[in-house]
């Protein structure tokens, strides 16, 4: 089996258990019921050694959340990558915030850039993933009873801790089977993962941070991929 697709077996076990109070009304677990999209991911893009490892933090809500992909905006995943496959549904699911999978017509703005990006440089997904490798932090979404989207920072401290304990062994298990020149936060909460992860493999490599594409970054508004492209090569990546 892919090393990688048993650490990601490994993660979800881990978290599979976990409650979490409010303000979290509704947890979705991408690695469950978006698994096997996940599973595709890993086996076709995660073997050999990678130069690069990207970071992101977790699931948007239309892009992984719906494909099971890192920054899985749909048509990027479909139509370059070249995934589609069936997608279950969280339970429970938030009526406001349905799991279509591939059918989902909504586009995830930060995936699309991303993705985007190295689609222009690279061509083919080929390509790109042959030193190129892209993950997120932490598999789970967190939504309020409105549905909104909660980030790891506004829920109960207490209740975070064995979610950072799974991610960082995941993150720490990764680094070890891909064994990357470059660690590259998309955005300042996925860098400094990254440092706290690469302590224990004490190997020498390089780690730095791109902006982070969402649109709520009013500079990631003002020509991201330009922005992430000189980012990238004045950390001698690109």
């Amino acid at each position: 089996m892919n090393e990688l697709i048993a650490s990601a077996q490994r993660l979800a076990a881990a978290l599979r258990p976990l409650e979490f109070s409010p303000p979290a009304a509704y947890v979705y677990r991408t690695l469950d019921y978006a698994w096997e999209a996940h599973r595709v991911y890993l086996e076709r893009f995660g073997k050999g050694r990678k130069r690069v490892l990207f970071l992101g933090m977790n699931p948007g809500p239309f892009g992984m959340a719906q494909t099971g992909v890192p920054f899985g905006e749909v048509s990027a995943v479909r139509d370059w990558l070249g995934i589609d496959v069936p997608i279950g549904k969280p339970v429970p699911e938030h009526p406001k915030r349905p799991i279509e999978g591939f059918k989902c017509k909504r586009s995830e703005v930060s995936g699309r850039r991303l993705w985007g990006l190295f689609a222009d440089r690279f061509g083919s997904a080929q390509a790109f993933t042959k030193d190129h490798f892209v993950l997120n932090y932490c598999p789970l979404i967190w939504m309020s009873a409105t549905g909104a989207n909660l980030t790891p920072d506004k829920l109960p401290a207490a209740e975070m801790v064995p979610v950072e304990k799974a991610c960082m062994k995941h993150l720490e298990e990764v680094i070890g089977v891909l064994r990357p020149s470059y660690l590259i936060g998309i955005g300042g909460f996925a860098e400094e993962r990254l440092r706290r992860a690469a302590l224990p493999a004490g190997s020498p490599v390089t780690i730095g941070r791109i902006l982070h594409p969402s649109p709520a970054s009013p500079a990631a508004n003002r020509g991201w991929a330009e922005t992430a492209s000189r980012q990238l090569a004045e950390l001698g990546i690109w």
